[in-house]
């Protein structure tokens, strides 16, 4: 399976996000198991795929100083470079995989892709939010 946005849309309009994600998380080259077996730990609440400004995203892994997951700056740049450098349109890529914690969206999984994009210049991506509980689902503007 190729883990895109259109692949992500059409588990989501089936209602099984939930298995692209796992599915995504377990095979291919983005493959980040240990996350998939952290998700499975508690009920997750889903939205999207849906496109946001780059600049509400808040990213947790990077060169910075303050990065949560710091990277070795040549390390960075050289996989954010190769992304960035194969990369024609952003719907080609698995949208970024979103933790929203307190009215803020934390990227859990596309740190790099988030760079790479906006390396691009380009100023949107698509993305998939998760809830830890229904309410804050409910109440999410990103709720349909």
């Amino acid at each position: 399976m190729q883990f895109n946005l259109k692949t992500a849309q059409a588990y989501a309009s089936d209602d099984i996000l939930e298995e692209w994600i796992h599915a995504y998380l377990t095979t291919g080259e983005w493959a980040n198991p240990d996350f998939s077996d952290g998700l499975k730990l508690q009920k997750r609440w889903w939205v999207g795929p849906v496109e946001v400004s780059l600049e509400i995203l808040t990213r947790c892994c990077g060169p910075e100083p303050e990065m949560a997951y710091r990277m070795n700056p040549v390390d960075w740049d050289r996989r954010v470079t190769k992304i960035a450098d194969n990369l024609v349109d952003v719907t080609q890529l698995p949208p970024l995989i979103i933790e929203y914690q307190a009215s803020t969206l934390r990227i859990a999984d596309g740190n790099h892709r988030h760079e790479a994009i906006r390396r691009k210049g380009w100023s949107r991506c698509w993305v998939l939010i998760w809830y830890d509980d229904h309410k804050t689902w409910q109440a999410s503007p990103y709720h349909a």
